[in-house]
């Protein structure tokens, strides 16, 4: 597929499927822009903007250079994810403590001054300078789920041009919701509407912090008396769909070879799958080995939707 090709694709996929997970996901480190004095600078999201497309630019041009070589296993991903979540959590305290410093300030009182041009050659303001574009290079540590969807197509182009232009062309169809969220932190972080940003922000958190302990496999499987009966013998067939995986819950025998067909009914985060410790790009059949009795956890690559095999 050429490069022209995969940028248009790229950017469908970031207006269609990416606005939401990828704002919630690093929606955090957005919100990092308005703690500070320069917090309400237009510009800093324009920056913050540029520094994501970079990184994710040089990344896709890595992944379609080096392919599965640089792809990030889910346990790591599921760290990063939780990191993430903390993170934004963290924002939005600090997000709310300020907007409630703002309204009992007195209404006269006269904005903090910028700072010199002095101050800025320090190590302290060369940091601030830089912080908005950092913040959006950091973007690329933090994947949605989309994101790791176009990382598979850009380590399948094999080329650094494409991959390059995948990448790019997602963080573009992206950012109309990163320059809204943007504005509307701008706008409310030094109001009394702080604080209900702030409460939608720690929800975002939680999910995204809870996403990543799903993909991480540390959540307890349930008893397997609760499991609904779906395809018998040794084989298998879960649905894909754009809420979850169908049936939720299957049965298989324990001790034999068991073949699990995934097949997509609605494109989605959930069109890649962790299981067994490894992604897999669906449709697909997954060949497992013989299991004891007992469960199997499988999620989506960002750990919002998943799936149990029960083995009895």
């Amino acid at each position: 597929m050429s490069a022209a090709a995969l940028l248009a694709g790229g950017v469908a996929a970031g207006l269609v499927a990416g606005t939401a997970s990828c704002t919630a996901a690093q929606g955090g480190l957005l919100m990092g822009l308005a703690d500070g004095r320069h917090g309400r600078d237009p510009a800093l999201v324009a920056w913050f903007l540029a520094g994501r497309l970079a990184s994710h630019t040089i990344a896709g041009a890595l992944l379609g250079l080096l392919g599965s070589a640089v792809t990030l296993p889910p346990r790591a991903r599921a760290v990063l994810l939780v990191v993430a979540g903390l993170t934004v959590i963290v924002f939005a305290i600090r997000l709310m403590r300020r907007g409630h410093a703002g309204c009992a300030a007195a209404p006269s009182e006269a904005p903090s001054e910028a700072p010199s041009e002095a101050s800025l050659r320090t190590p302290f303001g060369v940091l601030s300078r830089y912080k908005a574009p950092l913040l959006g290079a950091a973007t690329i540590l933090v994947p949605c789920g989309v994101t790791l969807g176009v990382e598979l197509v850009a380590v399948s182009s094999g080329s650094p041009v494409a991959g390059a232009a995948a990448m790019a062309g997602f963080v573009i169809g992206t950012a109309p919701a990163f320059a809204l969220l943007g504005y509307v932190l701008r706008r409310v972080s030094r109001t009394r509407l702080a604080r209900l940003a702030g409460v939608v922000a720690i929800s975002a958190g939680l999910w995204t912090a809870a996403s990543g302990v799903s993909l991480g496999g540390w959540l307890p499987a349930p008893d397997p008396a609760q499991a609904v009966t779906g395809p018998g013998g040794q084989t298998v067939t879960v649905w894909a769909t754009r809420d979850g995986y169908r049936p939720a819950i299957v049965s298989a025998r324990a001790g034999v070879p068991v073949e699990v067909v995934f097949k997509v009914a609605e494109h989605g985060c959930t069109d890649t799958v962790v299981i067994g410790g490894r992604d897999v790009a669906l449709p697909a059949t997954v060949r497992l080995p013989p299991h004891p009795p007992g469960s199997l956890r499988y999620v989506c690559g960002m750990g919002m939707y998943s799936g149990i095999l029960t083995f009895s």
